[in-house]
């Protein structure tokens, strides 16, 4: 609030600044108060004015600014308009560099511009600034400051309208996603879908990025209804919407909800078109993700050859961008589709530098994967730390060594559990529990399996509270 209300001449404190800013404008024009002021104004008015006892109408303020040559704008909040057009074009210019080239250099880009918008007192392009930052940094897989970064564009937007905040709360909710806190990550998202609903502020592209958001962490917890139906919302929203890259992102997110329906050849489509928009915008890093999700229609379908071949693309394409995070989670999929080869040797050797902390590791507890990014764990890549456990365990028992298989399936357990993703809880807990079974643990196995149909029961109903509202006349 502080910011606004410093030149808000509503406000003594307001009033005062604006007086010092005539002041100071005046003295460098050579102007007496009364050559400023006539022919509408005393020069005794002006100099109230100036002192901060007088709080100036509108049509004073106007008169002072064309006096004195400067905007309205510039008079009553101390800030050049033009500075306002450089700065968005700068930061579209450092948008378009994360799209397109290295989240390090934009970074340094958004990081020069929100200075500068702080210095002229520019807040809302000081808070663009900042998500901008936050999505650089995601990129690069620095969970934690991309939160910070999030955070801080929410607390300078706190007293405006809540459309102006979403791409801030959608940022906070993919880090908390990214975590493997998928239930509080559902929780931001349907949290800031009913308050647009429920006051009435119906802006199609916030409910868009929400709508297409919330996919992911239904798809990953089982609420795969759930999921369905945000990609409906999201559908019926599009045609309102005129952003292509927000339009490329929700084919993106329905493809996933079609893939899980068993409807691989739209989901394939779907990606087409999101594909299609993004080589035009030519906007690298979701393009990448679109090779990845592709790589995994074609693992459902059983094409491992085209599934090797769309994830190592994806892989080389977000590993040329210095995507950290996502490099390792394309890495943990392909993994899946070389052993489906029958080339585990590949697989394992891809997997484990993944981990950071491989059960059994020993010296090998600190594991950083080629080229130093950061390993999957339980706060960083939680879903795909499971994944990747699984995978090993499934080499391991392919080979006969139940002792380390069990230890990977109860690594992966303790990872996912943690996340609530349902699906993959109740596949493990089935893998886990026929090689207890094989062993003769009959009793530890039907423990498993019992664990496992928890994880079945359901999905979705009892974790997430109620559905989010639908917007009006969707």
């Amino acid at each position: 609030m502080g910011e606004r209300s410093a030149g808000d001449v509503r406000t003594a404190e307001g009033a005062a600044e604006i007086g010092r800013r005539v002041l100071r404008l005046r003295t460098e024009r050579g102007f007496t108060q009364r050559q400023l002021a006539e022919p509408a104004y005393t020069a005794a008015y002006v100099s109230t004015l100036e002192s901060g006892k007088v709080r100036p109408s509108e049509a004073a303020l106007r008169h002072l600014a064309e006096r004195l040559g400067v905007s309205y704008e510039e008079l009553t909040t101390g800030r050049d308009p033009r500075d306002a057009v450089r700065l968005r074009a700068g930061l579209t210019d450092a948008r378009k560099a994360l799209a397109t080239g290295d989240a390090e250099e934009a970074a340094g880009r958004f990081q020069e511009l929100m200075a500068e918008a702080e210095r002229l007192g520019f807040r809302d392009e000081r808070a663009t600034a900042l998500v901008g930052l936050g999505d650089c940094v995601l990129e690069t897989g620095e969970l934690a400051a991309a939160r910070a970064h999030y955070e801080a564009a929410e607390r300078l937007l706190a007293d405006e309208p809540l459309p102006r905040r979403v791409p801030a709360i959608r940022g906070r909710a993919v880090v908390h996603l990214l975590s493997g806190e998928l239930r509080y990550s559902c929780y931001l998202l349907e949290n800031a879908i009913d308050e647009l609903n429920a006051s009435g502020l119906h802006d199609p592209n916030a409910l868009l990025l929400l709508y297409t958001a919330a996919i992911a962490p239904y798809m990953d917890m089982g609420a795969h209804a759930r999921a369905a139906r945000s990609a409906e919302l999201a559908l019926a929203l599009a045609p309102s919407v005129d952003d292509p890259g927000l339009i490329a992102r929700m084919h993106r997110g329905v493809a996933r909800t079609l893939i899980a329906e068993g409807r691989t050849a739209e989901a394939d489509a779907s990606l087409a078109k999101a594909q299609e928009l993004y080589e035009q915008l030519r906007i690298h890093t979701d393009l990448a993700h679109c090779h990845w999700m592709r790589g995994y229609v074609h693992a459902q379908d059983g094409n491992l050859e085209r599934a090797e071949r769309e994830l190592r693309i994806a892989r080389d394409m977000l590993a040329s961008k210095r995507a950290a995070l996502y490099t390792v989670q394309v890495e943990v999929e392909l993994a899946d589709v070389l052993r489906r080869r029958g080339r585990t040797a590949e697989a394992e050797a891809l997997l484990l530098p993944l981990l950071r902390r491989p059960p059994g590791g020993g010296a090998a507890d600190e594991v950083i994967a080629e080229g130093g990014i950061a390993g999957l764990t339980a706060e960083h890549g939680a879903v795909h730390a499971g994944g990747a456990h699984r995978l090993l365990g499934l080499i391991a028992e392919e080979r006969g060594d139940a002792r380390t298989a069990e230890e990977h399936y109860r690594a992966a357990l303790a990872l996912l559990e943690r996340t609530g993703a349902a699906g993959d809880l109740a596949d493990l807990c089935r893998l886990l529990g026929d090689l207890l079974r094989r062993g003769g643990r009959v009793e530890a196995a039907m423990d498993a399996y019992r664990r496992g149909l928890g994880h079945r029961a359901a999905p979705g109903t009892t974790t997430l509270g109620p559905a989010p509202a639908e917007p009006p006349g969707v």
